[in-house]
């Protein structure tokens, strides 16, 4: 998923909390204790349209198993969804690990279920030509990255960095280059370029980019997967009963995600139980950067 910067987290986030959804007798379907509706967002899209088309079909097919209501509630940006679950304005989100940590954190978001992603590494590359073979040999150079707070393009790649033995802080320099981190190397503007591994082709295709003048040289750990997240106000029997059935249809509810052409990342990848353990790779990072007091 995309990531947003998260020096946001700060200064977007605004506590609040209020009842929220609204109890239904609804046997044939849920608990008794389920709502009458489901708000639903995703963190990283923002504006109707843009959910409409990337997740109608999603929200369809999740309408139709869960036998409840549900309406898109977009957010303006990735820790806006942090007030609206607190708040009761949103019931469901999907987000990223980054994301998932402060929703977590900040409004207290229950982990309904994970998809694993198949290829869902951070990758290390240098040009062709490049005398670099290991991320030890990045002491003194210059490393563009995706954003701040992006899992698989900032910190995973700095995990990498600090495993190797280098302080990220001071033993390299790291530039913001979104998806632009293969022109600068091809033009000799950065030394590597981190991202992820189902990102690579993509953006070399998109940019007219060829593999061979290119060579990965570290794929990290499969990364922990985006997570689908409920607001604390609703009860733990629903949430309970949400995540059995995303379970029993996940298949069906993959492939509604794969019709659209932004979620073709979640292409052979499947439903696993939501592990916050799984996540503190994370956290870790966070610390070791300076940037813990955000989660």
């Amino acid at each position: 998923m995309k990531r947003r910067n998260i020096l946001w987290y700060s200064l977007l986030f605004i506590a609040g909390c209020t009842t929220g959804t609204n109890p239904k007798n609804n046997s044939n379907k849920l608990a008794i204790s389920s709502p009458k509706k489901l708000n639903f967002t995703v963190t990283d899209v923002a504006g109707i349209e843009d959910l409409q088309r990337d997740y109608g079909a999603f929200r369809a097919v999740l309408e139709e198993i869960l036998g409840i209501k549900i309406d898109f509630f977009p957010v303006e940006n990735p820790t806006a969804a942090a007030p609206a679950l607190l708040s009761g304005k949103v019931d469901i989100v999907f987000a990223g690990p980054s994301e998932y940590l402060i929703l977590n954190s900040r409004a207290k978001a229950i982990p309904i279920i994970a998809i694993r992603r198949s290829n869902y590494h951070s990758i290390f590359i240098v040009r062709a030509d490049s005398k670099i073979k290991s991320l030890a040999q990045l002491r003194g150079k210059t490393i563009a990255m995706r954003k701040i707070g992006s899992t698989s393009g900032h910190i995973a790649p700095t995990k990498l960095v600090i495993d190797a033995g280098l302080n990220p802080n001071t033993d390299l320099k790291i530039v913001m280059l979104d998806d632009q981190g293969a022109k600068a190397l091809k033009k000799g503007e950065v030394d590597a370029w981190a991202t992820s591994f189902d990102r690579y082709h993509n953006i070399l295709e998109a940019e007219g980019l060829s593999e061979k003048d290119f060579s990965i040289i570290l794929k990290g750990p499969l990364l922990p997967g985006d997570i689908f997240v409920a607001s604390n106000l609703l009860a733990s029997s629903f949430v309970e009963d949400v995540r059995a059935r995303m379970f029993e249809h996940q298949d069906k509810l993959i492939q509604s995600l794969l019709t659209a052409k932004a979620n073709q990342k979640y292409k052979d990848a499947k439903f696993i139980s939501a592990n916050d353990a799984d996540y503190n790779m994370i956290r870790e990072v966070y610390q070791k950067i300076g940037q813990g007091s955000f989660l």
